[in-house]
C-alpha cells in the first residue's frame, strides 16, 4: 500500500492511499469495508479449498466464514494500524506477532502444554491461536468453548478500528515514509519497485497478489499433507541368511508389505548402515533361534513420526509370528529437539533468506540494475545471515548442537545460491515473481523435504522432487550434520551449487535482457552503457531537484 499527505477525509472515517484506498473510496467505503470484504473472499477460498477440493473440511460454511471474517478483520485492522504508525516497518512486525510468535502459540501442530509458559500465555491472547480453536471448536467439539475464542479476536478487531480512528483524528491520513498520493490518477506502480500502472492494474495486483499467495499456501499444504498414507517406506529385513531373508519377505508381503519396501539383509551390519545412510527408515531383524525376540532398529532422527509408524506395524507383526519385539533407536534425538523438526526450521530459515533479500532488494533498491552490483550484497548477507542464523538456533535457543562452521558454511552457501536464483525473477519480473518462487523454494519444498512428514507419506510428485529442489537439500545437510556424521551432505551441496549456477547463468542473460529492453525504451541506465555511446545525460527529480539518471521503466511487477 501507499500513503501520504492526502487531503484528510472526515472526520472519523478510516481512507487507505494506493490501490485498496482507491478501489475502496469509489465503491464507497473506506479501509474498514475493504477488510470486510477481503476477510468474506479469503474465508470463502480458504474454505472451497480445503472442504470441496481437498475433504479435509466437511460442510460449516457459515461457520467457518464468520470465524474467518472475524479473524482476518482482526489481523488486517491491527496491521492496518501498524502501518499508521511505522509505515512499511509494519511488516516485520506482523510477521514478528502473527507468524514468529502466533504459530508456536497456536497449539495447532504441537500441544501448547509442551510448549513453554510464555507461548501459552500467548495462545490465550493472539488471533491465530483463537482462530484455530474456534474452529476446532465448531468442526469437533459443538462449539464448547466458542464464546472466548470469539471474544478474543472481536476485542482485537475493536481495539485496532478504535486507535486507527484516533491516530487518523489525531494526525491525519498520512502513513510515514510513504510517498505522498494526491488522488485516484496519481501515477504509482503496481508493487513496490515496479513500473507506473494504470490504477486498473493496481486495483487487481493489489488483491491478485496476496490472494495467489493464499492459493499457494493453503492448497499445496493442504494438498500434501491431508489424509497421509505411507508407500513405499524402506525397511531392510534382516536374517542369518539371504535366503532366510527373502523368505520373510515373501511372507511379509501381502499384509504389511503395501505400505513398505521391504529388502532381504542377510546381516545386521550392513542393515545399520543402511539405517545411519539414510537408505532405509528401519531393520526389521529376525529372531536368530526358536522364541527368540525380534528387534527393530530405527532412527528417531530420521522423524519420529517415522518411528512410531514402524513401531506399531512391527509389533503386529512380531505377535503374528508369535515372539516379542525389542525396539533399538541407532540415532536418538537430542533433549531439544523431540520433534525432530529442528532441521526443518533450520533449512526453511537459510532458504527464507536467500529469497527474501532479493525481494526486498527489488522493492527498495529499484536503482540496483546490473549483476555485479548485487554480488556482493549477497554474499555479505549470505555469510552474515548464516552466522546469526546459527547463533540463534545453538546458542540462544538450542536447536542445534554445535557444528558450527559445517552449519555456517552451508548456510552461507544455501543462502548465496538461493538468493542467486531467486534474483533472476524478481530482477526480470518483479515482486510477482515471489509468488512462483515461493511455489517453488518452500511450499513444494516442505512435503518434498520430509522434514515435517515423512518422504513415504506424501503423494509420489513430492518424491521426484526431494533429489531436486533445494530446501529437501538444505534439510538434509542440517539433519546429516547433527545425526548422522555429515553422510551425504556433498550430493546436497551439489544440488544446492546447481541451483546456484543456473541462478548466475540466468542473472548473466537478464542483465542483457535489461539493457536491451533499456535501448529499445525511453533511454538507457547511466550503469548499462550503449558500445561506442556516452551515457545518457541526467535530468533533475521534479520534487527536490536530485540529479538522477534517465532509466527506462523497469521489468513488470
Amino acid at each position: 500500500m501507499h500513503g501520504g499527505a492526502d487531503e484528510p477525509g472526515p472526520p472519523g472515517r478510516l481512507t487507505l492511499t494506493g490501490p485498496l484506498g482507491e478501489f475502496a473510496q469509489r465503491v464507497g467505503g473506506g479501509d474498514d469495508q475493504v477488510a470486510l470484504g477481503w476477510s468474506a473472499l479469503t474465508s470463502t477460498v480458504i474454505w472451497t479449498i480445503l472442504g470441496p477440493v481437498v475433504g479435509a473440511v466437511d460442510g460449516h460454511y457459515l461457520q467457518f466464514l464468520g470465524v474467518g471474517v472475524l479473524a482476518t478483520g482482526a489481523v488486517a485492522l491491527t496491521q492496518l494500524l501498524f502501518t499508521k504508525l511505522v509505515g512499511p516497518l509494519a511488516v516485520l512486525f506482523g510477521m514478528l506477532l502473527w507468524v514468529v510468535f502466533g504459530m508456536p502459540s497456536s497449539g495447532l501442530s504441537l500441544s501448547i502444554h509442551t510448549m513453554p509458559g510464555f507461548f501459552q500465555f500467548l495462545h490465550g491472547v493472539l488471533p491465530l491461536p483463537a482462530a484455530g480453536e474456534a474452529l476446532r471448536s465448531l468442526l469437533y467439539f459443538d462449539g464448547r468453548g466458542l464464546g472466548s475464542h470469539l471474544l478474543t479476536l472481536a476485542v482485537w478487531a475493536v481495539a485496532a478500528l478504535a486507535l486507527c480512528l484516533l491516530k487518523e483524528r489525531r494526525s491525519g491520513h498520512a502513513i510515514p515514509a510513504a510517498p505522498a498520493v494526491s488522488g485516484p490518477g496519481e501515477p504509482l506502480p503496481a508493487l513496490a519497485g515496479g513500473p507506473v500502472r494504470a490504477p486498473r492494474t493496481r486495483y487487481v495486483a493489489a488483491v491478485l497478489f496476496p490472494l495467489s499467495i493464499l492459493v499457494a499456501v493453503v492448497g499445496l499444504m493442504g494438498g500434501s499433507m491431508h489424509e497421509p498414507e505411507v508407500r513405499e517406506m524402506p525397511v531392510a529385513v534382516v536374517g542369518a541368511t539371504q535366503d532366510q531373508a527373502r523368505q520373510a519377505v515373501a511372507g511379509l508381503e501381502p499384509s504389511p508389505g503395501a505400505m513398505f519396501d521391504l529388502r532381504p539383509v542377510s546381516s545386521l551390519k550392513e542393515a545399520t548402515g543402511q539405517l545411519t545412510g539414510q537408505e532405509v527408515a528401519g531393520a526389521y531383524v529376525l529372531p536368530t533361534a526358536p522364541g527368540g525376540a525380534a528387534e527393530l532398529h530405527t532412527a528417531s532422527a530420521a522423524g519420529p513420526s517415522q518411528q512410531t509408524i514402524l513401531r506399531t506395524v512391527f509389533q503386529q507383526v512380531a505377535e503374528g509370528q508369535r515372539t516379542t519385539l525389542e525396539t533399538k533407536d541407532v540415532r536418538p534425538l537430542t533433549a531439544d529437539d523431540t520433534m525432530g523438526s529442528n532441521s526443518l526450521y533450520v533449512a526453511t530459515s537459510w532458504i527464507m533468506a536467500g529469497f527474501l533479500i532479493m525481494a526486498v532488494l527489488r522493492g527498495g533498491a529499484p536503482e540496483l540494475r546490473r549483476f555485479r552490483q548485487f554480488l556482493p550484497l549477497l554474499a555479505g548477507w549470505a555469510v552474515g545471515m548464516a552466522l546469526w542464523l546459527w547463533l540463534l538456533f545453538d546458542v540462544l535457543i538450542g536447536a542445534v548442537d554445535g557444528h558450527a562452521w559445517v552449519l555456517i558454511g552451508a548456510g552461507a552457501a544455501t543462502i548465496f545460491c538461493v538468493s542467486l536464483a531467486a534474483g533472476a525473477f524478481t530482477r526480470t519480473i518483479g515482486l510477482a515473481a515471489i509468488v512462483p518462487v515461493m511455489i517453488v523454494l518452500m511450499l513444494l519444498g516442505v512435503p518434498a523435504s520430509g522434514g515435517g512428514l515423512p518422504i513415504s507419506m506424501v503423494p509420489e510428485v513430492f518424491r521426484t522432487l526431494q533429489d531436486v529442489l533445494p530446501l529437501p537439500a538444505a534439510v538434509d545437510i542440517a539433519r546429516s550434520v547433527v545425526y548422522f556424521g555429515g553422510h551425504g551432505i556433498g550430493g546436497n551441496l551439489l544440488t544446492i551449487a546447481a541451483w546456484g549456477a543456473a541462478g548466475l547463468v540466468l542473472n548473466l542473460l537478464a542483465d542483457l535482457w535489461l539493457a536491451h529492453r533499456a535501448r529499445q525504451g525511453k533511454g538507457i541506465p547511466a550503469d548499462v552503457p550503449r558500445a561506442g555511446a556516452p551515457a545518457e545525460p541526467e535530468q533533475a527529480d521534479g520534487e527536490n531537484g536530485a540529479r538522477v539518471p534517465v532509466t527506462a521503466g523497469s521489468a513488470s511487477s
